[in-house]
């Protein structure tokens, strides 16, 4: 098993602290930004860090909270993430932040790097991409998919994948629906996959076993998604 050690970092006087996954062999190596849920930087992302660098990627699983903190319950993960939506410009910015702190890394290849996340993590990558980072490519997974601020026409480098539940009660269809308007009229490159009778937080085995309503784990949507995710990676950001 890959191990992960700690990466400190700061932004806006917060300690933040990430788990970074190498791969084995020589660099420089294509890397990935992984980003958590609401409840924080989790066993989940540390398991999802440790399977993209046995497919030869870096991955910087980062910490939106500060301190590495995981909560347990969805009060507990509102109290750090309900801020970072409330201060303009402060979660786009902490998100890219990450990102070009993670094409800094030893080992890290800065033109070949992309960013995937989960749930809260799944907007978070979508604000790397309107943003116009110069990622090659991110992956929302079950993610919310509304913005303060939309890309502006032209302004998406990254390639945008969206996987998302057709029951998600997080992103229902209106939201699914604003991003590919949005998405289209930015003139981006982009896909969105939409699963029928799936939940949110359909990626996570641990989905449905806390008190949060509208969550359910889908074992052929992992699959699907993460199978995707592998080839559109391998495709635009390890042979880039």
């Amino acid at each position: 098993m890959t191990e992960l050690r700690s990466i400190t970092f700061t932004h806006e006087s917060a300690e933040l602290l990430g788990q970074l996954a190498v791969p084995a062999g020589p660099g420089p190596h294509p890397a990935v930004l992984v980003m958590h849920n609401a409840l924080g930087l989790g066993h989940h992302m540390q398991d999802v860090a440790r399977r993209l660098a046995a497919q030869g990627y870096i991955a910087l699983a980062s910490d939106m909270y500060g301190g590495g903190v995981v909560h347990k319950d969805s009060e507990g993960a509102g109290s750090s993430y309900v801020p970072l939506l409330q201060t303009p410009g402060l979660l786009r910015g902490r998100v890219v932040a990450w990102f070009e702190h993670m094409r800094t890394l030893p080992g890290v290849d800065a033109a070949r790097t992309g960013a995937i996340g989960y749930c809260f993590g799944g907007q978070c990558v979508l604000e790397l991409a309107r943003s116009g980072a110069d990622a090659k490519a991110v992956v929302s997974y079950h993610g919310l998919l509304t913005t303060a601020q939309k890309a502006v026409p032209g302004g998406v480098k990254a390639f945008v994948a969206a996987y998302t539940g057709a029951r998600d009660p997080y992103a229902p269809y209106d939201h699914v629906q604003a991003l590919r308007e949005e998405l289209i009229a930015g003139g981006a490159h982009w896909q969105i996959t939409e699963f029928g009778e799936v939940y949110h937080a359909f990626t996570d085995p641990d989905a449905g076993t806390t008190p949060i309503p509208g969550l359910g784990y889908d074992p052929l949507a992992d699959k699907i998604s993460w199978a995707g995710t592998l080839a559109l990676l391998e495709t635009l950001v390890k042979r880039a």
